[in-house]
């Protein structure tokens, strides 16, 4: 057992060590994989496992397959709304409008706030990290603020107060739907008092870390790859009529959920693409470009993700995992908190808080439900905290957002970038299970 835990462990530090390193997740997840079989004696072939027995290629190609086969209508719609509407300039349009109102003078506001537009709307969190991301770069150096913190500061209008809200269309709000039989809008009073904990919580405390570094004489010091001359002359729609794909998902995802549950967010994405479509058609600049490089989009994204989807198809058949998943679900006191740390724990073994959450509910949710656990209450407190220690260094959304948009290093953009996406959503984790406990 023993060596088994450290199987578990050092397939994670090799997975984390692996992906700093820039390994690509589709090699590095199956070799962490191998490494926790080889230490909790999985055998490697089907063909020599025992009846009965798990072995090391089965176990993680049902993982990887089984995430494409339940997800990857939902990853293409997605993918190629958020092309569409990068390719319309509708998203530049809203962001931009957004940063015009708010001002330079709250460059970090405007910031959160455009992301936070875009995502809770239903684009992809890459894509929106890519829309917002030069305007985030103008807004820094007209401010004259480190640019270090421009990757916490789009992660925190993307990845904390809106990714796993109640109504979100993102795929972090919809995977407990098909487990716990909920809806998206599952413990939205919570939902709602914790988004803004964590809103508020986040922004001030990312402005305290700002104001320390600019306090210490850090100023905005330009990159060779950037380039400010694209905030040139291309014409965009209008900011309000590009915000009509969004209101579109997110109307279509509330009429349609009672009747297609998770099905409901295709139907959400497409009216989304069609909406896009239409009104800002002739703003597009090339219209089968982007459902072309949405579909590619889609495959990188939804692959990287069932890669370490697999990885803990593995690990759950060890020893040592289910040990440590039936030590969490017997957590003395509220259930709520077993729920929460499981699902925390293995967003963090995957970097992903849609692969935890695809690991851990078929595994936990039977027995809560059993317990009597409320549904709703289960539903919002894991879609929290899967949001939280999925932001881990080896986490895809943080090496892409810090090396492949911001073209920073880990070592200074990563303390604020984990800071704001790790410890806020534990926090946010905290209060929900609070607020439940007390009645709300």
């Amino acid at each position: 057992m023993i060596l088994g835990f450290i199987g578990l462990l050092g397939s994670l530090a090799l997975m984390i060590y692996l992906t700093m390193r820039g390994v690509n997740l589709l090699i590095a997840a199956p070799f962490a994989a191998f490494i926790a079989a080889i230490f909790s004696g999985i055998t490697i072939f089907p063909q020599l496992a025992s009846e009965g027995a798990p072995d090391f290629i089965t176990s993680y190609m049902g993982g990887f397959t089984g995430f494409i086969s339940s997800w990857w209508l939902m990853f293409l719609a997605g993918a190629i709304f958020g092309k569409v509407m990068e390719d319309s300039g509708a998203a530049d349009s809203v962001s931009k409008w957004i940063v015009e109102k708010i001002g330079a003078k709250h460059a970090i506001l405007a910031v959160v706030v455009a992301c936070a537009v875009l995502t809770y709307g239903g684009v992809s969190l890459f894509i929106v990290a890519f829309s917002v991301f030069p305007m985030a770069l103008s807004l820094f150096k007209e401010a004259n603020l480190p640019r270090r913190f421009i990757p916490g500061t789009l992660a925190l209008g993307s990845v904390t107060f809106t990714m796993t809200s109640a109504g979100s269309p993102e795929i972090q709000n919809w995977i407990p739907i098909e487990h716990l039989g909920t809806t998206p809008y599952a413990g939205w009073q919570v939902s709602l008092i914790v988004a803004i904990f964590m809103a508020v919580i986040g922004y001030f405390w990312l402005k305290w870390m700002i104001g320390r570094a600019v306090a210490r004489g850090e100023t905005f010091v330009a990159k060779e790859s950037d380039q400010f001359e694209h905030e040139e002359i291309r014409p965009l729609p209008n900011p309000l009529l590009s915000l009509l794909p969004l209101v579109v998902v997110l109307g279509f995802s509330f009429i349609f959920h009672d009747t297609l549950g998770t099905s409901a967010l295709i139907i959400a994405l497409l009216g989304g693409i069609i909406t896009a479509y239409l009104v800002s058609f002739k703003y597009m600049q090339n219209r089968e470009k982007a459902i072309a490089d949405g579909a590619l989009g889609a495959i990188i994204a939804i692959a990287n993700t069932a890669a370490v989807v697999g990885y803990g198809g593995v690990v759950k058949q060890t020893a040592a995992f289910l040990q440590t998943v039936d030590y969490m679900t017997n957590i003395p006191g509220n259930p709520l908190i077993g729920g929460a740390i499981a699902v925390a724990v293995l967003a963090g073994l995957t970097g992903s808080s849609s692969g935890g959450q695809s690991i851990a509910l078929p595994l936990i949710a039977p027995h809560y439900l059993d317990m009597g656990v409320n549904p709703e209450q289960l539903h919002r407190v894991v879609a929290i905290a899967s949001g939280s220690l999925d932001t881990l260094p080896h986490s895809g959304y943080v090496v892409t957002t810090i090396t492949a948009i911001a073209k920073e290093s880990h070592k200074d953009a990563y303390p604020a970038m984990g800071a704001l996406t790790v410890i806020i959503p534990l926090l946010g984790t905290i209060l929900a299970i609070i607020l439940f406990s007390l009645g709300l």
